[in-house]
Parts: structure tokens; sequence; C-alpha cells
């Protein structure tokens, strides 16, 4: 069973057994003042740059979200999803917690998307699963309900049984959803990552869904956080790992992917690692 997100002439796959997809984390105004600035503005220059960037090396899909000050979120997320669209080609992650935003934005892609997010708070399930079934979308289901953030693997997997039934009974396939573990920053929480890999597993193989994940959260507050997020981005793969929200354009990231698929029997014969560096080596010739 794969989970299928599409554009005009991509469709990206990923599941069990499947090669981990890269999904481009960069569209995204938090921390990036340029950005923030462009689309409060309605311009997509900066947008754009990001794009071409991430396309570059090597995601698959591209997350975009547009939620900051003094951006009319509805208006905006829609020409924003198109102009990502046209830019690249790639299959969008349509990335918003504004259900009316959302709608607008899955009005206006013609392909099938990935939607981040719906969590398992009644408000959200009841908000975002009606709009995931009528679009044919699949979506993006975070391990988190009113009571918060579960700290315990056991807890997760409850809220991600939650989740899923509570899809389905919308009409929402189970191969549509894919559950995000979650992960806090491992300096604050001790067991943060062990939680974190134990719920991913779990969730893997006793739901038989696929999964997706944002490392960056689990480095927060420690130095040299790229070398922890790259240890935690293998260790997630090796344990079930299908999707993986990451800045692509930084150094080591994707190779991280590649070398781990690799290694966890996901790339016959090391095909996609080879032909990543064939690749690699003409464009430094050219």
């Amino acid at each position: 069973m794969a989970t299928i997100v599409t554009s005009k002439n991509r469709k990206v796959e990923f599941g069990e057994g499947l090669p981990t997809a890269v999904i481009g984390e960069r569209i995204n105004p938090t921390g990036k003042k340029k950005l923030a600035e462009d689309l409060s503005k309605g311009k997509f220059d900066v947008l754009i740059q990001e794009v071409l960037s991430q396309k570059e090396a090597g995601a698959d899909i591209l997350d975009v979200n547009v939620a900051a000050s003094g951006v009319d979120e509805a208006n905006i997320l829609p020409k924003a999803v198109l102009k990502v669209l046209e830019v690249s080609g790639l299959p969008v992650c349509i990335d918003s917690s504004n259900p009316e935003a959302l709608k607008k934005a899955l009005e206006v892609y013609p392909y099938k998307a990935l939607v981040n997010s719906v969590s398992g708070q009644e408000k959200s399930l009841k908000a975002v699963l009606p709009l995931v079934k009528k679009f044919g979308a699949s979506v993006v289901g975070l391990i988190m309900d009113d009571s918060g953030i579960p700290k315990t693997a056991d807890k997760r997997l409850n809220v991600a049984k939650r989740i899923i039934e509570t899809a389905e009974s919308y009409g929402v396939p189970k191969e549509d959803i894919v559950i995000d573990c979650l992960c806090l920053a491992q300096a604050a929480e001790t067991n943060s990552g062990v939680v974190t890999l134990e719920a991913l597993t779990r969730v893997s193989r006793e739901l038989g869904v696929a999964t997706v994940l944002g490392v960056s959260n689990i480095s927060f507050g420690m130095p040299d956080r790229k070398i922890i997020n790259l240890s935690f981005l293998a260790q997630a793969i090796s344990q079930g790992l299908n999707a993986a929200i990451v800045d692509p354009t930084i150094k080591g990231v994707v190779e991280t992917i590649l070398a781990s698929d690799f290694l966890a029997g996901r790339d016959s014969y090391g095909k996609r690692y080879l032909k990543y560096y064939r690749e690699k080596r003409k464009a430094k010739k050219d």
C-alpha cells in the first residue's frame, strides 16, 4: 500500500519498502523575514528562489506554508500553490491550519495534494477531514490531541488510531493517511528521540500507514545541530520512516536519505544512490 501525491507530470509514491520521499520545508515564512515581507505584498520572488533551490537539491514534494503576520493566508496560499506548481512541476504539500485557506488552495490544485495537517483534536478533525475527502487529497495526521503531545509511544499510537478511524469514517482511505509521530527537543525531553522512534515503528508495523517526520526539532538548543539531525534522520528511516520534511539544500540531507534507503533495502543494488552521484558529477563537469 502506497501513499500517492501528484502534479501534472510527477507521481510520488511512498510507503512500506519504497524510497523515502523528500518533502522540502523551506517555503515557510517563519524566521524568514524577506519571504514574509514578499508574501505580505503578494509577491513571489523569494518563494521562487526557494522553489528552484529545493528542486535542484532533490526535493520530491514541496511544502507550501504562507502563514505570517500581515499575510492574507486565504488569498495568498492558493496563489502560492499555483506558483510553486508552475515553477517546479513538483507535487505540493499544502501546509495550513486555516480551513478557509486550505479549502481555497485545494480548489485551485488540480492534482492529488498532500494536506499538512490534521491532528487528533476534535475541532481539527471536523474542519480538515471533509476537505481531504472532498478534494481527494492525502493528509498528514499529527499525533497530538486536546491534551497536547503524548509523552509515551502507547499514547501516541492511540491518537494515531483515532485519527485513522475518524478519517476512514469520513471516507478517507488508509493509503491517503500519513502519520507524523512528532519529535520534541531532546535537550528538554530526555527520551524524546526514543519515544518518537518507538511510536514511528509501531505506527508502521501495527497500523500499516505511511509515516512522515520533521527532524529538526530534535536538536533544538544544541550545538552543531546538523549532525544530530542527520543522525536522527538515519535512525528514523531505519525504523520505517517513509517521508521526511527537511531542508534538502543543506549538504548531507539528501545524501543521508539515499544512503539510509540503500542500507534499509529500499534501493535495490543502490541504483538511486548511484544515479544521484552520477548526476552530481555530471553537473560539476557542465
